[in-house]
């Protein structure tokens, strides 16, 4: 058999809702506004596919750039580089 990497391997249990959270997100999830500056953090949604950022980026805190459609532009600093990552605002929660 060959050796598949998909962009979610090993997300078993890292994408994995909770009992009575399971199935698709309420109307203000995907409505979200985030200001330029703003502090994020990345939590994605598995019941939505669309604007999922990578899984290595899960869990991570960045700052909002600027919007692209309907997806938000974060910066995320990654070991000693920063990264630029798109995502939904599905798989985002504003820094309390």
């Amino acid at each position: 058999m060959a050796h598949h990497n998909g962009p979610r391997k090993k997300t078993r249990y890292k994408f994995k809702k909770d009992l009575r959270e399971r199935g698709l997100p309420p109307c203000t999830c995907v409505i979200q506004r985030f200001e330029i500056g703003d502090r994020v953090h990345v939590v994605c949604n598995p019941s939505v596919q669309k604007g999922m950022p990578h899984r290595r980026f899960h869990g991570l805190t960045g700052t909002v750039l600027g919007q692209r459609g309907r997806a938000w532009m974060l910066t995320i600093r990654d070991g000693n580089a920063d990264k630029i990552v798109i995502a939904r605002p599905q798989h985002l929660k504003a820094q309390k």
